[in-house]
């Protein structure tokens, strides 16, 4: 460990040397940006160097003293905090700074270079494929799964016989990870061998960590990491990532051939059949459309090889279900603090659920208009993807500074949200901010909870579809009561902001007469 250490340090004194001398003009420039005071070699790496969960208060506290626009040097790396709604349009709109930060680059063992982690002509030829996955009529058949999860979420809540205090993060992102599961891939998580889906949630969840450690560390390469714990456990837990998902590539492409390919002919109008023709990894039950159906047909058609669908399949797996379920946890919470709030939610729910039998459609969704302002103020005050990170892909002049051309900007989202000279009282829940009266004159960009621009979050629609169905099934079901308060959750600066400890909520359940 100790030589580790000393080859670390003598490595990262070299690189500083050698920057320092090949890049003194771009240093200068950069130290021009106000920011916090630097050591020699390691930059602000000492003033960083603290527990995880202190860590996001480190950089509030940073970015907010330096408002709007902060340095830092992470040893010889500049990292440029932006969080005015001006500067995040200017890196989000257009098409020059598409290229993500460093952080993204930990996720490629396990993602390789999939949709979240690719760039240029990779990156615009995958989102061609891929957007088709989410249009509104592929929507409608993911709507049957989301319900299906909704039902079975209350029964695990009715059937919790322990207590009714409920811990949420674990029950949220199990709940999400099963849907993406489903939904993505065609595999129900609880309907095969359960030491297998446990293995699976668990090798997400780890993979998950590894990243948020290596994203603070950047200075240790990838050969002293193979070295380390840390690396090993890396290896296991990408070959049980990547074992599982070629296994169900190869299962379902082993079905479409086995049907000659008949419903992969005409995949969006003819999904229905497959639907009730799909059976042989769900033990007989009725299979639905799932994305790796539309990736096989992209890739019978020359599009993209089984390597590139297994990219995709890594990458959505993650990003959907991590995302989704921080999302599902802050607005319970919040609505559990805010009874009047939640109450108004609940009648709204009321008229669709009563009226189709518990199924919520895509279109009754579209219904839910107070439930989805809720929402909404939800990722405003806790956006699961808190931060944005960006490579500039050629000089750029950012008020009035002059910064090089690879210079990483992060663009701290959830500190835009909060910025009370655009939100007043920004900590205080209030759906109505996004009353359309209120939404005339606000900044385009003082709100971007799924990003915006071309790089902009392609699920966004599914998310708010699952969040707006399994949210009415719970509230339809029970009232919620706060137990953990949430202006005493600490949150931990990962890849997706999540809280330090656990945090509950109290379900009560609501008897209804039919």
């Amino acid at each position: 460990m100790i030589f580790a250490i000393i080859l670390i340090l003598t490595a990262l004194t070299l690189l500083v040397i050698y920057k320092y001398i090949k890049y003194k003009k771009n240093f200068d420039l950069i130290n021009r940006i106000p920011g916090p005071s630097t050591y020699p070699i390691i930059g602000n790496m000492k003033m960083l160097n603290v527990a995880i969960d202190e860590l996001w208060n480190v950089l509030r506290n940073g970015n907010k003293q330096y408002y709007p626009m902060t340095r830092y040097w992470l040893g010889p790396n500049p990292f440029i905090s932006l969080r005015h709604p001006d500067d995040l349009e200017f890196i989000f709109s257009g098409t020059k700074h598409l290229e993500k930060g460093f952080a993204y680059k930990f996720m490629r063992p396990w993602m390789e270079t999939g949709l979240l982690t690719s760039t240029g002509n990779k990156w615009h030829h995958r989102r061609k494929i891929l957007t088709p996955a989410f249009h509104f009529n592929i929507l409608k058949k993911y709507a049957v799964t989301i319900n299906e999860r909704g039902r079975a979420f209350v029964e695990y809540l009715k059937n919790e016989k322990q207590t009714n205090e409920v811990e949420l993060m674990k029950l949220c992102t199990n709940h999400t990870l099963n849907i993406v599961c489903d939904s993505v891939m065609g595999v129900a998580l609880d309907n095969i061998n359960e030491a297998n889906a446990e293995e699976y949630r668990d090798a997400v969840t780890a993979a998950g960590n590894i990243v948020i450690y290596r994203s603070f560390r950047p200075f240790i390469p990838d050969w002293i990491l193979n070295c380390m714990k840390i690396g090993r456990t890396q290896q296991k837990v990408v070959k049980t990532l990547h074992t599982f998902t070629n296994k169900v590539l190869k299962e379902r492409t082993k079905y479409h051939d086995n049907t000659e390919n008949k419903y992969l002919a005409d995949l969006e109008e003819n999904n229905d059949q497959i639907d009730s023709d799909y059976s042989s990894m769900n033990n007989g039950k009725r299979k639905k459309l799932a994305m790796l159906d539309l990736l096989i047909k992209a890739n019978k058609d020359g599009l993209i090889d089984e390597q590139g669908i297994r990219e995709e399949l890594d990458t959505f797996t993650f990003a959907g279900h991590e995302t989704t379920g921080m999302a599902l946890m802050f607005t319970l919470i919040l609505l559990a603090e805010h009874n009047e709030i939640q109450d108004k939610v609940r009648a709204e729910i009321k008229s669709i659920i009563n009226k189709n039998e518990c199924n919520i459609k895509t279109t009754d969704t579209q219904e839910l208009c107070y439930l989805e302002r809720c929402i909404k103020e939800s990722l405003r005050i806790f956006p699961p993807v808190h931060t944005v990170t960006r490579l500039l892909e050629e000089d750029a002049c950012i008020r009035g500074y002059n910064i090089p051309k690879g210079t990483e900007i992060g663009c701290f989202i959830v500190d835009t949200h909060r910025d009370p000279n655009f939100w007043p009282e920004p900590m205080r829940y209030d759906p109505d901010r996004f009353i359309s009266e209120n939404t005339q004159g606000r900044h385009p960009f003082s709100y971007v909870p799924f990003s915006a621009g071309p790089r902009n979050c392609i699920a966004q629609k599914f998310a708010m579809l699952e969040l707006k169905s399994t949210l009415a099934h719970i509230l339809h079901n029970f009232k919620l009561e706060p137990v953990t308060k949430s202006s005493d959750i600490k949150l931990i600066l990962g890849i997706i902001a999540r809280p330090s400890k656990p945090v509950y909520v109290k379900f009560v359940k609501i008897h209804h007469n039919y």
